[in-house]
């Protein structure tokens, strides 16, 4: 087996279950008997199973340009992985080799015993979350996305795959020679890129986040009838916490994000000063494993849905989603985060994904890798970024308006910044203009001081400054502050309240906004810490006063 993960973490990931574990999980299956070359799974089945072997034995390959066999089972082995566990296709052809008979659990039996034998469970969910791994560093797909390194879209799309663990293979149309004839076999040319291509011949061009993940089925189906206990949008440390306390507590709970799990945080290459990780970990990772937690529990998660409007006029509350779907919940956790701000340059929008970066994660750093960079901003997650990419780049500027770090930056992260010797901070210093034709290709930077002008030959930048955050949506429904975030609790004065015609005789609850049942936590809270732990924290703390709510508002709204 050429992937390397296989080969040194192989009992991890295919473990052998004993007799005893097996009889656990004998009444959530059923017993199906087998004959010699039955193929039993095929990629993009939507009958998600578990087959545990109990006699004969089965074979998993993974299908592609050429079919890659990873092993045999034998009695005791089970096939899945994290599709399974989520309800969506998997990857993977599983066939008999040997006759014999194998147990068979449901996606939903399987979410049962996950939650309920905490033995079963450790196993399962570590070789799931390996094989899962190991699908995304194998070196054959049934999916490739062939881009341009002169398309800012297709940076976009292969963070959207790669933040979303989906495993995929990737072409530079520019530089690997077989883009052309793949394209030309799926109908298509250049001139269609970025352009995803996947089993059967099928193919997608030029296509937006929604269509890529309808294309690739990330998402589980949408009950637009149900009426959830919770709503989360938005899927950052906040919105994951909300997600995995309320699934644990037995809330039916749907989270929907624009993006990926993660939100801000899951852009951070490392994060250093979270409770429990003292050698850091990024922020996709600490993303991946809170999802599998909430998954774990029992949430459903929906990516590539954007919120357009929340409609309060009646209870449960709607809200609507950019594709025209509704969603119904009885209380809804806003977990929208706060996105970075643009500076004022003419043809900024120009350069975004062709040299100009609003994340600096592995993909990003190995574009830059050897170059001179520039990083804008004064917070942690600049502080981050820098660190970060300068272990591969020649040299980083960082670049901030005000007089220092000390305000906006973890003393450590400074440290860090001060001691890198290919690490310069230019203090009261914006960048001016950008330069280039197909990609950035210059830099002018100006410093306050005394306006002196300098320009570089610079083709990456890395925008990571201030916070606007993600309330559009809200206007008619929230009370927001000046800046727009959303006030909660004891910030909204009687007067907000008489305005909103809050209907209940108490206050707002801790993070409850001005609408009954509706509550906002992490980065788009006015007046939060912009931090990972204290949205986390937020996120886990507001579950309680969920559980009062869905007691009270049925009584008030009948």
């Amino acid at each position: 087996m050429p992937n390397e993960l296989y080969e040194k973490r192989a009992e991890q990931m295919f473990p052998r279950l004993t007799k005893a574990q097996i009889a656990r999980l004998e009444p959530h299956g059923t017993h199906l008997a087998t004959a010699a070359g039955q193929v039993l799974i095929e990629p993009g089945d939507h009958e998600r199973k578990m087959l545990v072997v109990l006699t004969g034995t089965l074979q998993i390959t993974v299908p592609g340009v050429d079919e890659q066999v990873v092993r045999p089972l034998g009695p005791g082995d089970f096939a899945g992985e994290m599709s399974t566990l989520r309800g969506v296709p998997g990857f993977v052809r599983v066939s008999v080799l040997d006759a014999g008979e194998v147990l068979v659990v449901s996606d939903h039996d399987l979410r049962v015993v996950v939650q309920t034998d905490a033995e079963l469970s450790e196993i399962f969910m570590r070789a799931f979350i390996l094989r899962r791994m190991g699908l995304i560093s194998a070196p054959n797909s049934e999916m490739t996305l062939i881009g341009s390194r002169y398309c800012g879209h297709t940076l976009l799309l292969r963070e959207f795959l790669a933040r979303n663990a989906h495993p995929h293979f990737y072409l530079d149309a520019e530089v690997d020679a077989e883009a052309a004839g793949l394209l030309e076999r799926a109908g298509l040319t250049v001139a269609d890129v970025p352009a995803v291509i996947g089993r059967g011949g099928r193919a997608l061009r030029k296509a937006n986040l929604r269509q890529v993940a309808e294309f690739a089925e990330i998402n589980p189906d949408i009950d637009v009838a149900a009426i959830h206990d919770v709503l989360v949008v938005g899927a950052g440390p906040a919105g994951l916490a909300g997600a995995v306390y309320a699934a644990s507590e037995g809330l039916d709970v749907r989270v929907i994000d624009s993006f990926a799990p993660g939100g801000q945080a899951g852009t951070s290459s490392r994060i250093e000063n979270y409770l429990g990780f003292p050698t850091g970990i990024s922020g996709q990772a600490l993303a991946g494993r809170a999802l599998v937690q909430s998954q774990k529990f029992g949430a459903r998660f929906h990516v590539a849905c954007d919120a357009v409007a929340l409609h309060c006029d009646s209870w449960p509350y709607r809200v609507e989603m950019a594709d025209g779907r509704v969603a119904k919940a009885r209380t809804v956790l806003i977990a929208t985060g706060a996105q970075y701000r643009k500076p004022e340059l003419p043809n900024l929008d120009r350069y975004t994904g062709v040299g100009l970066y609003y994340a600096a994660t592995h993909l990003e750093g190995k574009m830059c890798q050897n170059e001179e960079i520039i990083v804008v901003g004064g917070g942690n997650s600049a502080g981050q970024a820098a660190v970060f990419l300068a272990s591969g780049c020649r040299h980083v500027h960082i670049m901030v308006r005000s007089e220092g770090l000390a305000e906006t930056m973890s003393h450590y992260l400074i440290r860090r910044i001060e001691e890198s010797p290919n690490i310069t901070l230019h203090t009261r210093t914006q960048i001016s203009s950008l330069e280039g034709e197909h990609e950035l290709e210059s830099v002018t930077w100006t410093e306050a001081r005394g306006g002196q002008r300098q320009t570089q030959p610079i083709r990456h930048v890395f925008l990571m400054t201030g916070a606007a955050p993600n309330t559009e949506w809200l206007k008619n429904c929230v009370n927001l502050d000046e800046k727009g975030f959303v006030r909660t609790g004891a910030d909204l004065s009687k007067d907000e309240l008489t305005a909103a015609r809050w209907p209940l005789d108490r206050a707002p609850y801790l993070m409850e906004t001005s609408l009954p049942g509706v509550f906002a936590v992490g980065d788009v809270r006015s007046g939060s810490v912009k931090r990972v732990a204290s949205g986390v924290g937020e996120g886990s703390i507001c579950v309680q006063f969920v559980h009062r709510v869905l007691r009270e508002l049925p009584a008030v709204f009948g």
